[in-house]
């Protein structure tokens, strides 16, 4: 058999390796569907279908029952990861619904109540399958002064069962009549690592900033510390992280700045069932080597769900220092609305 005939022969056998959709998702209403479960996250539970092209978006609270022989990664909200199969177990009276995650092989298995789950990923998935992500365009125009900005920026996230690792970028690009064009770009790379105490995690972090309308050309940022997740359930994820980062400033025409500063970071995320998803984060950064000096950044987006997977946004920025060199400006902010697409 020559390659051709080979690659052919193998392309049409493609299908035969798909997991059958034999999974079971039964909802309050009675509704029962026969699927494929694909992952849990943000409160949202993803399945195919035989009949529907693409995959359905299901309401984790709204299901009563489902059973899966597929092995799942599971987080819960106390930070805990198990690896199996899912059944739901029911509870007597008006007590929660249980999942039952078993391990066969390493006969392992875990009963947690339905609310705690928070994640759950198919195990064995290919590495783009862990891969979650956003990408978002925005434009103000205001015809008075002839102004315009630009806006853009973009998530990627990997997952595993206890790392995550992400970077993310936003831009800004501003124009009016009269004066000259303000650029501001930022980019943050984090990995987290849970550990073994509940709801605790250490994080490193390193984030590069430039911002013309601050006369900063550069500013890099690199740290690490110790977190912990406040509030970690399917609608509402809080952390607060606290350490130490050396900060490197090069300013337009101005010597370089080195700075140890401590590090108080904050992460809200709000979201609802094809109603809104919400992420506040605040980051202090005082000054130990140059007392009184502190800096303070600000990033947030409130987005709405407009059809699946693409979402209305205003987002908003800001970075403060109280104390920058003479003759510099010591703030930039900026809103704007946009369009955002996630996958997975």
């Amino acid at each position: 058999m020559n390659f051709r005939a080979a690659s052919f022969t193998f392309l049409l056998s493609l299908p035969l390796f798909a997991r059958q959709k034999t999974d079971v998702i039964v909802m309050k209403n009675g509704d029962r569907l026969t699927c494929e479960i694909k992952k849990l996250d943000h409160g949202v539970l993803s399945a195919s279908l035989d009949y529907i092209d693409g995959t359905v978006s299901v309401d984790w609270a709204k299901v009563v029952r489902l059973e899966s022989d597929q092995l799942f990664a599971v987080e819960t909200e106390s930070g805990m990861t198990y690896t199996g199969t899912l059944r739901t177990v029911g509870g007597p009276g008006d007590q929660p619904r249980k999942i039952e995650i078993a391990d066969s092989q390493r006969q392992r298995q875990a009963v947690v109540e339905q609310p705690q789950v928070t994640v759950a990923d198919q195990y064995g998935t290919s590495e783009w399958n862990r891969m979650h992500g956003s990408f978002s365009t925005g434009l103000i125009y205001n015809k008075a002064n002839s102004s315009t900005q630009h806006n853009l920026s973009s998530q990627l996230a990997y997952r595993r069962e206890r790392t995550t690792a992400q970077i993310s970028y936003s831009g800004a690009l501003s124009n009016a009549t009269g004066s000259p064009t303000a650029t501001r770009s930022q980019v943050e790379l984090q990995g987290i690592r849970l550990l073994r105490w509940e709801n605790w995690f250490y994080a490193g972090d390193a984030s590069f900033l430039q911002s013309s309308s601050q006369g900063i050309n550069s500013q890099t940022t690199l740290g690490g510390g110790i977190g912990r997740y406040l509030r970690n359930t399917s609608s509402t994820r809080i952390s607060l992280l606290g350490g130490l980062a050396e900060l490197t400033t090069h300013y337009a025409d101005r010597p370089t700045q080195h700075n140890l500063v401590s590090l108080i970071a904050a992460e809200v995320n709000v979201f609802r069932f094809k109603k809104l998803d919400l992420t506040v984060t605040p980051v202090l950064v005082p000054s130990l080597d140059e007392g009184g000096r502190i800096r303070f950044k600000l990033n947030a987006q409130y987005q709405v769900e407009v059809v699946s997977n693409l979402w209305w946004n205003v987002t908003f920025y800001g970075n403060w220092d109280n104390r920058p060199p003479a003759g510099f400006v010591g703030s930039d902010y900026g809103t704007s609305l946009g369009i955002s697409y996630k996958f997975h």
